[in-house]
């Protein structure tokens, strides 16, 4: 059972998801300002539907504010929850990602990754619906558009 609606407007509980956005979108946008795509990546071979970009700052800044509001509501919900555990490691992975494929040019490795993160937002979703859907359902444009980068990732791998 989620946490009662009453529990998310306390005083302490602004302040926990104020953490929640700072760390999440805070770390992305550090992770995004020191990995920003170069010339190894301007050089690739891109499949259809590459987008242009400046498209996902703005997509990763929103997917990082649903991601964070999901995390709190189940973190004041439980969290030593699985749950809980399936948005840590997503977060962890969602963090290594960048720093191998345009830090270490690494794409495969970077494939293995994002595999991974996108097994583990699944594992969040599935875990998270039963204690609190609408966390559940922070994370499905966040698993739509994971599910558009992996095809990107192994495209680009597979092309180059």
């Amino acid at each position: 059972m989620s946490a009662a609606t009453s529990e998310y407007r306390t005083p302490q509980s602004w302040i926990i998801l104020a953490v929640f956005l700072a760390l999440v979108v805070g770390v992305g946008a550090l992770i995004g300002t020191q990995t920003q795509p170069g010339a190894w990546y301007a050089d690739l071979q891109k499949p259809p539907l590459n987008p242009p970009n400046w498209v996902f700052g703005p997509v990763w800044f929103t997917l990082y504010v649903l991601i964070a509001i999901a995390g709190w509501r189940i973190w004041m919900d439980d969290p030593k929850s699985t749950a809980m555990k399936f948005w840590g490691a997503q977060m962890l992975l969602n963090w290594a990602w960048s720093p191998v494929w345009f830090g270490a040019n690494m794409p495969w490795l970077a494939f293995a990754i994002i595999v991974a993160m996108w097994l583990s937002i699944v594992g969040f979703i599935m875990t998270a619906r039963h204690r609190d859907p609408l966390a559940a359902w922070l994370f499905v444009p966040y698993l739509a558009w994971v599910s558009f980068a992996t095809y990107l990732n192994l495209s680009i791998a597979l092309l180059n």
